[in-house]
């Protein structure tokens, strides 16, 4: 069960990887997700995947040698979260740069800035 989520994990890696070097902004943050969602899945296969004993402790001072680890799923639970807004926040700025340069292909947006504008100001 544990290796078939390891390669599960590892194929999610080459995928996002894959995704991630793309000229097109859509198929980055696809790739940005479906990473954040391997990690999770390697966190939670790390964490021991037992459906015998469930993480609760009841009587003594420590879990049973062989009960699930509930601190990767706690993890997960907040690497959730986090991702969701930060996939949110990626579509927000795609949009944007949609909208102002009406593209999504970086080449094109790294084309399109201005040559004749003065730099910025180096110290504030």
């Amino acid at each position: 069960m544990e290796t078939s989520f390891a390669v599960l994990s590892g194929l999610f890696f080459a995928a996002a990887i894959y995704l991630m070097l793309s000229r097109h902004i859509i198929r980055v943050m696809l790739g940005v997700a479906l990473i954040g969602n391997g990690v999770n899945l390697l966190i939670f296969t790390a964490g021991r995947i037992t459906r015998e004993v469930p993480p609760v402790i009841s009587g003594t001072d420590t879990l049973p040698a062989n009960a699930a680890n509930p601190l990767p799923q706690a993890l997960i639970l907040t690497a959730i979260v986090i991702s969701f807004s930060f996939f949110s926040f990626l579509m927000v700025l795609a949009y944007r740069a949609w909208q102002s340069l009406g593209t999504d292909d970086t080449e094109t947006m790294r084309f399109a800035e201005p040559a004749d504008l003065p730099m910025p100001p180096l110290e504030y």
